[in-house]
């Protein structure tokens, strides 16, 4: 996305900074907070300082409270197809419906942006995850079976999408074509 800054009710969407790095490593470095996310946690600053380099940059938002500069989690929209939505919180910061604002707010702009569409994946077994998807908007369309990489483990995915324009009849198809196992999920 390209705008450098976006603003909600409560909180302010901003680039990350070279100064964000020990605040990016505070969420980085939880085990439990990247448990359901496709990478080790960091063990140092250096290694956090890659991987803002390697991923973050131009594409993630820190997700900071207004009021506050210091990043309490990240949110990334990938410039590309499938328009895959992510994110991440430190602990402290869980069950205030932070994420959902942010994911909202980046929706908005994708869709200013002429978006045509958003994906976001999660782990079956994090379904808290699936519950914002679900407050942003998104619908769930199909589970998938993968091997996860780099930490090599067999996991379902539930695909969810918004479809910011008016094909309401688009469905993201790539993880389904990828994977001899998927089907439909009755909730």
């Amino acid at each position: 996305m390209k705008t450098c800054e976006l603003y909600s009710e409560n909180l302010v969407l901003r680039r990350f900074t070279e100064d964000d790095i020990p605040a990016l490593f505070a969420i980085l470095c939880d085990a439990e907070v990247n448990m359901f996310l496709p990478w080790y946690p960091v063990r140092d600053m250096e290694e956090t300082r890659r991987f803002l380099e390697e991923r973050f940059v131009n594409q993630a938002y820190a997700v900071c409270l207004k009021g506050t500069d210091c990043p309490a989690g990240y949110i990334t929209i990938a410039e590309k197809e499938p328009y895959d939505l992510g994110y991440g919180l430190r602990k402290e910061f869980w069950n205030r419906g932070i994420i959902t604002e942010a994911c909202r707010t980046v929706i908005s702009q994708a869709r200013k942006e002429g978006l045509p569409y958003l994906t976001a994946t999660h782990d079956r077994n994090n379904p808290a995850s699936g519950r914002v998807m679900q407050k942003a908007g998104m619908k769930y369309m199909y589970t998938y079976e993968e091997l996860w990489q780099p930490k090599d483990i067999q996991v379902f995915f539930r695909m969810y999408q918004l479809n910011l324009d008016d094909n309401e009849e688009r469905v993201y198809m790539g993880y389904w074509n990828k994977s001899e196992v998927r089907f439909i999920e009755k909730f």
